[in-house]
């Protein structure tokens, strides 16, 4: 009599969403999970003036792990990982909202290296395009960071992590009211130093675009939404980018979130999403970067599957 199934899970709990996937170890597929559950949260509502995250956002996230965590045990999932992206781990309480979500939710969220979110990045995307590829240079965009990776085998032989996301540089660079030309070239002109220090010169092969930054602008610049696998490549030309921008900054929040490929609660960081995403292609020296619907979540996921579940600490295993 055949065993039961065993499945692997992660619980991504981010600003805007928690959300579980649940494959099958030894015949699942990334492409088609067994459970992919996603709530909805809006964390950066819930941050008050000194970056603490408040009773309510902490509710919020309690409820929406225990229904996490209550369909993980309904999957008979037997490796669950659970990790916090950095509007938590970087919140001035975060380390008091993962003690309460795991005495109240039971369930212990871990947390990330920049240089792991990166490594896992590149993963994905070495297993979305497949060793055909050749050499990648995976760009992501988060909302706290920016992760950067190349490579030409399994793992990246470079990997980095700089806190320049869409989230944070909107919160400190860029105000609807006071969104100038002048000080889109201060932001970038910053944005290009930083990653001068850190990108490494010789980088060479296929960039790719991971992150629903990555994504949003490919739709926003006439790409169609990702309802295939790589063999229908999708791309954002450095070109259609540096066009956009101008216009994301003449609007409001609400008035981007009209635009095609803009969701309302990323439009306000649309804007500074773009900027961090022209910087990151200009500075690699990228004219073009293909899309990869995965990112860190389905990289994890992928570490899981292939190497039984192993962990190096950085994320406590439920």
């Amino acid at each position: 009599m055949p065993g039961r199934p065993e499945r692997v899970g992660v619980l991504d709990v981010g600003c805007f969403s928690a959300q579980l996937v649940v494959v099958d170890r030894a015949q699942g597929s990334l492409l088609h999970p067994e459970v992919s559950h996603k709530v909805r949260l809006r964390m950066d509502r819930t941050l008050d003036d000194r970056g603490r995250i408040s009773k309510a956002g902490v509710d919020q996230l309690v409820s929406a792990v225990r229904e996490a965590r209550r369909l993980a045990d309904r999957a008979e999932v037997s490796t669950l990982v659970p990790f916090a992206t950095s509007v938590i781990r970087d919140a001035a309480n975060g380390a008091d909202v993962m003690e309460q979500v795991a005495v109240r939710a039971g369930v212990g969220l871990g947390v990330l290296s920049g240089p792991e979110e990166a490594r896992l990045s590149y993963l994905a995307a070495r297993r979305w395009f497949g060793w055909s590829a050749g050499p990648l240079v995976v760009l992501d965009v988060g909302g706290g960071t920016v992760e950067i990776a190349a490579g030409v085998a399994e793992t990246p032989e470079f990997a980095r992590s700089l806190p320049l996301g869409a989230r944070t540089l909107t919160r400190e660079w860029l105000d609807d009211a006071a969104t100038t030309p002048r000080r889109l070239r201060e932001l970038r002109d910053h944005l290009v130093e930083r990653i001068e220090t850190v990108l490494p010169v010789t980088a060479e092969g296929r960039a790719v675009g991971c992150s629903k930054v990555f994504e949003q602008l490919a739709r926003l610049a006439g790409a169609r939404p990702q309802r295939e696998g790589p063999a229908v490549a999708r791309q954002l030309t450095l070109a259609d980018l540096r066009s956009w921008i101008p216009r994301l900054a003449s609007r409001s929040a609400r008035q981007r979130a009209r635009l095609p490929g803009i969701s309302a609660h990323r439009a306000r960081q649309s804007l500074a999403g773009a900027v961090v995403a022209e910087a990151l292609m200009s500075t690699a020296g990228r004219d073009v970067v293909e899309i990869c619907p995965w990112s860190t979540r389905e990289g994890l996921l992928l570490s899981l599957i292939e190497h039984r579940g192993r962990s190096d600490g950085r994320v406590r295993v439920a």
